[in-house]
């Protein structure tokens, strides 16, 4: 064991990390400072043998640090140099910034900087690996002020690519050359967060590192940020942390195949999943790799009947401009018209396999979780039931190491010590229930806050454990038993559930906020709010229909038609319901004679 451990620890590992933020003649940095220091104490976490942070130097102390580290290194199998500040490029060099920095020309950059090439000098001589990371790709307010002395010198925007000519060599980049990295809202950068989340992994790929780090920095900053590696390194796994050799239970059979799965994922190339089918055709991870190749195939396939509507489309410009006859038009219409429905049948085949793949790997990720959390759980379980046998077998020796005058005590006086309470039962009922109730708020069983009393929220609680946790626990009280079983489970137990308008954040629920013109559903989710016609009310009826019957009741007014009948009696206004009619027999109508006009009525 102790020639396993001696091998394990041999390599000699050396970092230097530089944090700028302090700029005399340029707006200060926030977070150069506290990223180098994070970075910091994530090399001396991993066992780096020689860490040296540095702050704010200034161009003869940068000289210096990289001078000496750079004879640290020659005995050493791995360096690192990390710097985070302000970075500038210049004709396709790159150059670190001190904070005493003036830049008032162009000129100025070959004597007041630091030029990349100065740092993979200094962790050349070491044998095994050699890593620049640079989080030096911030928009450079040097550039923006400083004259040139000659119009054609070009001064770009972040930093330029960089090749490494030494073998095993990385150099890590905060974003893609040419583009600029954000200094983040937070303490530290984003680009400083995700190192410090994977590097440090035991047994984990510097590429495969690197590649989560990108992943996670696409998302925090919207897509907007990709940091980027150049270099390269052999066929074998470089991790920045050696995994420990492992003295438990021997590895799961499937991790070859996930680790052989998760290559040929980053790869994603057609390719690369048929030779995992080759190597492993049937099983879980097998499936998972058709999924894969199925879209890939799904895509080819919209790729070719992308380009056939391209060339349909052309084909029928063409015929157009040379004014071709109409029924050729037609047919190349026709033609461009199946090839855009080809297309778009394509591009649905091609998300339905893609949404089958991603259900797929959702599946095989919850599963893979799952695995772990039982394989925790028993290793819990079989440390509490270590640590319980090493208590029994002390207490059984202290009972043995009692001097004879202990066990020649009176009769009664043993019954009084057998009697008398052990450690564990000294606790009070009430501390022992709010003990046991702290415990299920731990696990996520119990909502509400610890009471001295076993209420009925806490003997749900305790039930929902029993349920999810696999124990037999009596309900209606605590136990100490409860108490050792709930302090054996490393983290959440039960599920989070969150009443409506709530949902769930992580390990807390938040509330639900819709947006102006939206409210929350029966199904928990934002909801257009529905415009609602206005409706007659009962006394609304009621008041109409008592205008109605009192217009009914009343006599009606007298109209007058504005005629004048006359005859030998005088003249009058024609009656109402009758009418004048010129030149009508009298005895006909019932009508009053008089000037050759006659009163009809009805």
């Amino acid at each position: 064991m102790s020639l396993a451990c001696g091998s394990a620890h041999a390599d000699r590992r050396v970092a230097l990390i530089i944090g700028n933020s302090a700029y005399k003649s340029a707006p200060k940095l926030g977070n150069p400072v506290n990223d180098a220091a994070l970075v910091g104490g994530m090399f001396k976490k991993a066992g780096f043998d020689s860490v040296d942070v540095r702050l704010d130097l200034s161009a003869s102390e940068m000289r210096r640090m990289l001078r000496e580290f750079a004879g640290r290194t020659r005995d050493a199998d791995m360096a690192v140099i990390y710097y985070a500040g302000h970075g500038i490029e210049l004709d396709g060099n790159n150059y670190l910034i001190p904070i005493d920095a003036t830049l008032e020309t162009d000129g100025d950059v070959l004597d007041e900087t630091i030029p990349v090439e100065r740092a993979l000098f200094a962790v050349e001589p070491a044998k095994q690996l050699r890593l620049i990371i640079l989080d030096a790709c911030r928009d450079n307010p040097f550039a923006k002020t400083m004259k040139r002395t000659l119009a054609s010198r070009a001064i770009g925007r972040g930093l330029a690519k960089v090749e490494p000519t030494s073998p095993n060599t990385m150099i890590a980049f905060a974003a893609k050359a040419g583009s600029t990295a954000s200094d983040g809202d937070a303490r530290n950068s984003p680009f400083a967060a995700a190192l410090v989340e994977h590097l440090p992994k035991p047994g984990l790929d510097l590429r495969k590192a690197f590649g989560f780090v990108r992943d996670d920095v696409l998302k925090a900053t919207g897509y907007k940020q990709e940091p980027y590696v150049y270099g390269s390194l052999g066929g074998d796994d470089v991790p920045l942390v050696v995994r420990p050799a492992a003295t438990g239970p021997q590895a799961n059979p499937q991790d070859a195949i996930r680790r052989d799965y998760e290559l040929a994922l980053q790869l994603a190339t057609r390719d690369a999943w048929e030779a995992f089918l080759a190597a492993y055709p049937d099983g879980f991870y097998a499936n998972l790799a058709k999924g894969q190749l199925n879209k890939i195939g799904a895509e080819e396939t919209r790729v070719a009947a992308e380009q056939k509507a391209r060339a349909a489309e052309q084909e029928k410009t063409r015929l157009i401009a040379e004014r071709a006859q109409k029924a050729e038009q037609e047919k190349a219409a026709a033609t461009a018209k199946a090839a855009e429905e080809a297309r778009i049948a394509a591009e649905r085949k091609k998300e339905i396999e893609q949404a089958k793949a991603e259900a797929a790997e959702r599946e095989r990720k919850a599963a893979e979780a799952a695995a772990a959390k039982a394989l925790a759980e028993k290793q819990a379980a079989e440390k509490a039931k270590a640590e319980l046998a090493a208590k029994q077998a002390a207490e059984r020796a202290e009972q043995a190491a009692k001097p004879a005058a202990d066990r020649q005590l009176p009769e009664v006086e043993q019954k009084v010590a057998a009697l008398s309470p052990g450690p564990t039962s000294q606790m009070s009922a009430v501390d022992l229930t709010k003990s046991v109730q702290s415990e299920l708020r731990r696990v996520g069983c119990l909502t509400s806050a610890a009471e001295g009393e076993w209420t009925s929220a806490a003997q749900r609680s305790l039930t929902l454990f029993n349920k999810y946790a696999g124990t037999q626990f009596d309900a209606k009280l605590a136990s100490v038993d409860a108490l050792d079983a709930l302090k054996a489970k490393p983290g959440r137990v039960c599920p989070l559930v969150c009443n409506f308008g709530f949902k769930a954040d992580g390990d807390q629920c938040v509330k639900i906020t819709c947006r102006a013109g939206y409210r929350v559903g029966d199904d928990n989710e934002c909801e257009k709010i529905q415009e609602k016609k206005p409706v007659a009310t009962r006394e609304d009826s009621r008041r109409r229909d008592a205008d109605r019957k009192t217009t009914e009741a009343a006599p009606s007014k007298p109209e007058a038609s504005g005629q004048i009948v006359c005859n030998s009696a005088g003249c009058r206004p024609v009656q109402k319901g009758c009418r004048l009619v010129a030149g009508a027999t009298p005895g006909r109508y019932n009508a009053a004679v008089g000037s050759g006009n006659y009163e009809v009525c009805n």
